[in-house]
């Protein structure tokens, strides 16, 4: 998540015309402590019956884990890219996202974001 953070203002056009949720199978009490703690500057849900992750398949082999993947929702509702698993590590991932994004929320060429 920390890369996630890192990389939103650039990656995430810092919010405008994009909303990031995070959605994790733990309580949302532990999530609200991190999240303020490491100032993530993006929505934290929580899915601790694993309802969401199920709908996605994103259940891991682990009962009551999910992995992490990583869905674009475009302005129609659909479902416009993937990343099933998501590679946080390798930033070819980010590259591919950032033109997931462009492809469905162009930039603003005229000095926005």
């Amino acid at each position: 998540m920390d890369a996630y953070r890192d990389q939103y203002a650039q990656l995430f056009r810092n919010g405008r015309n994009v909303v990031l949720i995070a959605i994790s199978a733990d309580h949302d009490t532990v999530q609200a402590a991190w999240a303020r703690e490491s100032e993530f500057p993006f929505l934290f849900a929580s899915d601790p019956s694993t309802a969401v992750g199920r709908m996605y398949g994103a259940l891991a082999s682990r009962s009551g884990l999910t992995n992490r993947n990583l869905f674009v929702v475009g302005p129609d509702g659909r479902i416009a890219y993937r990343a099933v698993p998501f590679r946080e590590v390798d930033p070819q991932s980010y590259v591919e996202l950032g033109q997931a994004l462009d492809r469905i929320s162009p930039r603003d060429t005229t000095g926005g974001r």
